[in-house]
Formats: structure tokens, C-alpha cells, sequence
């Protein structure tokens, strides 16, 4: 834990970023876009020297760990999103909601599952979100 003192913050202002005022750790530091690990030495006095390849790779992991998790949780939606399956041979007209452009398409090209109608040009997100509707109050009804 990195504690606010008078020469942890200059170090901060000098690199023109805020200021903490209470204890960090200096895994969340480094997330900032003006501090990298090697800048860090003078914060943390107990850090290790590292090779500066790994230390280049641990800060890229770091730094870009909220964007990497984001993409990996959109890829289990998608993987979701294959298994849903859509009827065969069915009339998209008859949803209500959906826009024009989408119906046409849907209807040339019959996805078998909402992840293939998630990447047909023309098929907006609103789109899949009124199929994954009529999906779930058709299998209600059922």
C-alpha cells in the first residue's frame, strides 16, 4: 500500500496526475496512464528490477486489464447468443418492433441463431434485443 505523503504526491504532480489522499496500492497506480512501473521506483522503494520486457508486459496487462475482460465477457455473451436458436423457414414480418431493413435481411438470409443474426449487416443491436424478447415470450407460451 502506497501512502499519501508530501513526496508521493509531488512525484504524482510531477508526472501530471492527480494527487491520492488515502492509501493505494501500486497496482492501481500503475493503471494510470502517466505512471509506468519504472517510473514508480522512486514511489515504491521496495519494488523489484525487473528485465524491462517483462516489466513493458506486466504494464500493458495491468493497464489494459478492464478493456480485456470487457472483450471477454462479450465474447461469452456471444457464445451465449449461438446456442438461441432461431425458428426455420419463419416470417420476420410478423415481429413487431424490428425494423424494416432488418426484417428484409432476416428474412434472405435465415440465421439459424441469434449469433448469426448479430453480424448480418443491417441488423442493429435493438434488433437482436426484440428477437431475444419474442424468443423468450414464445418459449412461455410453449
Amino acid at each position: 500500500m502506497i501512502s499519501p505523503t508530501d513526496e508521493v504526491n509531488e512525484i504524482l504532480v510531477s508526472r501530471e496526475t492527480s494527487e491520492i489522499t488515502s492509501g493505494v496500492r501500486l497496482i492501481d497506480l500503475m493503471k494510470r496512464p502517466q505512471l509506468g512501473y519504472d517510473a514508480l521506483k522512486n514511489i515504491d522503494k521496495t519494488r523489484p528490477e525487473l528485465n524491462p520486457n517483462i516489466f513493458e508486459q506486466v504494464e500493458i496487462e495491468i493497464k489494459y486489464e478492464g478493456y480485456i475482460q470487457k472483450q471477454l465477457k462479450q465474447v461469452e455473451q456471444m457464445k451465449k447468443l449461438e446456442v438461441k436458436q432461431l425458428p426455420k423457414d419463419f416470417d420476420y414480418n410478423e415481429i413487431e418492433g424490428l425494423r424494416l431493413e432488418a426484417r428484409e435481411k432476416l428474412n434472405k438470409i435465415k440465421p439459424l441463431n441469434i449469433g448469426q443474426a448479430s453480424r448480418i449487416s443491417g441488423v442493429s443491436p435493438a434488433d437482436i434485443s426484440v428477437l431475444l424478447i419474442w424468443l423468450a415470450q414464445n418459449n412461455r407460451r410453449k
